[in-house]
C-alpha cells in the first residue's frame, strides 16, 4: 500500500514516514516545507513539495504515485499563533483538508488518517480523559482539529469504501535519532532546554493549580511511540473499510511541568531552578488521556517513558545547538 504523508518533512511526519517504511509499507511525501525539512525526506521517498490548499497538485501527487491511502499531519498548529490569525488557522488547517478530502474522493482513496490534537478537549474537569469527554475547544487551533475530525467523518460516512480515523496526540516529545528531534521551541521540553543552554532560568507558568505540586499536569508521548500508532491505525483501516475510528494517543500518565522539569535537570546536568511567572490564560490544570480505547481497537499501548523522552529529545538539541554533553 502507497500513503501519501502530508507534512511528512515535520518533525511528527519524519518518524511517520520511518515508521511506516519499516512496516514495509510505500510512502509519499507532500509537504510546502514551510516548516518541514526536506533532508529529513529519506532516500528513495518521493517529495512532492505543496499545498494542500492546492487541489490540483494533490490530485495529480495522488495519481502519480498510486497512493492508496492518506495520513494527514500538515498544518498549523501553535496556539497563541491562532488566537492572533484565526483566518489563517482555518483556511490552513480546514480549508486545506477540505481540498485534500475531495481529492482523495475523486482518486477513490481508500484510507484516511487524521492528526488530531487533545487541544479539541479545551479544559476538561477529569482525571482521565475518554474519547466520549465532551470537546469544548478555547483557541482556534483546537477548533480547526474539531472542525477537521467532522470533516473527515462526515465524508467517511458519505464515500462507500473510505476507512477513516482521527488520532488525538497528547503532548509529543522525544525523537528516534538526533538529526529527527524537533526543531521548534514552542513545547515544554525544547523550552526548557533553550532556557538552560542560555545559563537562564525555565519558567513555570503558574504553580497555584489544584495538582500535588501546584504545576499544570500532563500526558507525554514519545513520537516514536505516536509513528507507531500511525502503523497500527493505518492496517486496521486497509484490514475494516469502512472503519471510522476516534482514538487517544496518550500513555495515561500525568506528569506535572515541575517534574518534567526536574527530570531535564538530571538528564541533561543542568540545574538552574526555574521561575514562577503567571498563568498563561486557557491552560488547564491538568490533561491525561485514557489510552484503553486505542488498546482495545488496535492492541497498541506506548513503550517509552518520560526519561526515554528527554533523553533523546536532549541529544537532538545538543547535536542542534550544543549545551555540553549531560550526564
Amino acid at each position: 500500500m502507497t500513503w501519501l504523508i502530508t507534512g511528512g518533512a515535520g518533525y511528527i511526519g519524519a518518524h511517520v514516514v520511518r515508521a511506516m517504511l519499516a512496516a514495509g509499507e510505500q510512502a509519499v511525501v507532500y509537504d510546502d516545507l514551510s516548516t518541514g525539512i526536506a533532508e529529513r525526506v529519506p532516500d528513495g521517498v518521493p517529495l512532492v513539495v505543496g499545498s494542500t490548499l492546492d487541489g490540483e497538485a494533490v490530485g495529480r501527487a495522488i495519481r502519480e504515485h498510486g497512493v492508496t491511502g492518506v495520513v494527514h499531519l500538515a498544518a498549523k498548529k501553535q496556539v497563541a499563533e491562532s488566537v492572533e490569525l484565526p483566518l489563517h488557522y482555518y483556511r490552513e488547517n480546514v480549508e486545506g483538508l477540505r481540498v485534500l478530502l475531495s481529492a482523495v474522493t475523486d482518486a477513490g482513496v481508500a484510507s484516511f488518517v487524521f492528526s488530531s490534537s487533545a487541544a479539541v478537549y479545551g479544559m476538561p474537569d477529569v482525571d482521565l480523559v475518554t474519547e466520549d469527554t465532551p470537546c469544548v475547544p478555547i483557541n482556534p487551533y483546537g477548533e480547526t482539529k474539531l472542525a477537521g475530525e467532522w470533516l473527515v467523518r462526515a465524508t467517511g460516512r458519505a464515500t462507500p469504501g473510505l476507512s477513516t480515523a482521527s488520532l488525538r496526540y497528547f503532548n509529543v516529545a522525544g525523537a528516534a535519532s538526533p538529526e529527527l528531534a524537533d526543531a521548534g521551541v514552542f513545547n515544554l521540553v525544547p523550552m526548557v532546554f533553550e532556557k538552560l543552554t542560555e545559563g537562564a532560568a525555565p519558567r513555570v507558568f503558574g504553580d497555584d493549580y489544584a495538582t500535588p505540586d501546584g504545576t499544570g499536569v500532563r500526558d507525554y508521548i514519545h513520537v516514536v511511540d505516536l509513528a507507531e500508532a500511525h502503523v497500527a491505525t493505518a492496517r486496521r483501516l486497509r484490514e475494516a473499510p469502512g472503519t471510522d475510528l476516534t482514538l487517544n494517543i496518550g500513555r495515561e500518565e500525568g506528569v506535572s511541568v515541575r517534574r518534567m522539569i526536574d527530570r531535564i535537570h538530571a538528564i541533561s546536568g543542568y540545574d538552574i531552578e526555574p521561575v514562577v511567572v503567571g498563568r498563561r490564560p486557557g491552560d488547564p490544570a491538568r490533561v491525561v488521556a485514557s489510552a484503553d480505547r486505542v488498546a482495545t481497537e488496535l492492541g497498541w499501548k506506548a513503550r517509552y517513558g518520560v526519561d526515554e523522552m528527554i533523553a533523546s529529545a536532549w541529544a537532538g538539541w545538543v547535536a542542534a545547538h550544543g549545551g555540553g554533553p549531560g550526564r
